[in-house]
């Protein structure tokens, strides 16, 4: 199973690009859910990740509400009242601003994670170590449905902040833009707080797939993208007021 590459100047050309890709160079691959996928590894290098147009509609399952509820959980928080009810294992924003630490009696230390990049990449630019995971291993080895995102890393490059993103499972058609435009606006959340612009954005996915049942559209917007009619989904972010 050969990887694929992706060099885009922007998010829409460059979630469109991987999608054409693994179609055309995955393979057919079993899964834990009863069903194929056409997958294969990816790495995704946006350019410039805040250049407009910025949104592909292809790319937003349930459209822009959908979109802005998914930044308001990963941005904000909206939903880690979820994980401390025990109705959801984790969110994103708590287990990057929430990280659950070290136990000490019946209290769990928690660690902001951004805090900590923050701190570090104030210090020091160049550092290797400004990074932000999610995996807990006591929680996550016992989970059905543990986190797909599993590491950011950050660094200031030439005066800019850039971000690479490390996913070991990644549904390309219906998550993976989505994702990528919420990372981003995370990217850019660390950047106002470093006072410094915002960089190329790395998108690494172990599993970069579609599912079965996902087969018929994707067929239907590969078709689109051979005869150019895919670039009518592209908008820009601004005039829809998200991000």
């Amino acid at each position: 199973m050969k990887p694929i590459y992706v060099y885009a100047k922007t998010l829409p050309e460059a979630w469109e690009i991987s999608i054409y890709k693994l179609w055309k160079e995955g393979i057919t691959i079993d899964t834990e859910y009863g069903e194929n996928s056409r997958d294969c590894p990816a790495v995704i290098y946006v350019e410039d990740p805040f250049a407009e147009p910025r949104i592909h509609l292809k790319g937003l399952t349930g459209g822009f509400k959908s979109l802005r509820e998914y930044l308001s959980e990963v941005i904000d928080g909206v939903n880690d009242h979820l994980v401390e009810t025990g109705k959801v294992d984790y969110t994103y924003h708590e287990r990057i601003f929430k990280y659950p630490g070290l136990r000490f009696n019946a209290d769990m230390e928690r660690i902001n994670q951004i805090e900590y990049v923050v701190r570090k990449l104030s210090n020091a630019p160049y550092s290797r170590r400004a990074q932000a995971i999610t995996w807990v291993p006591h929680l996550d080895t016992r989970s059905e449905y543990p986190p797909c995102l599993q590491r950011l890393w950050f660094r200031i490059v030439n005066g800019k902040l850039v971000l690479h993103i490390h996913i070991r499972s990644n549904d390309a058609f219906k998550a993976a833009f989505m994702n990528m435009y919420a990372f981003t606006e995370l990217q850019r959340t660390v950047a106002k707080r470093l006072g410094v612009d915002t960089g190329y954005y790395l998108h690494v996915a172990d599993s970069y797939h579609i599912y079965e049942r996902d087969w018929k559209w994707a067929e239907k917007f590969i078709k689109q993208i051979e005869n150019g009619v895919s670039k009518r989904y592209y908008m820009r972010s601004d005039i829809l007021g998200i991000g």
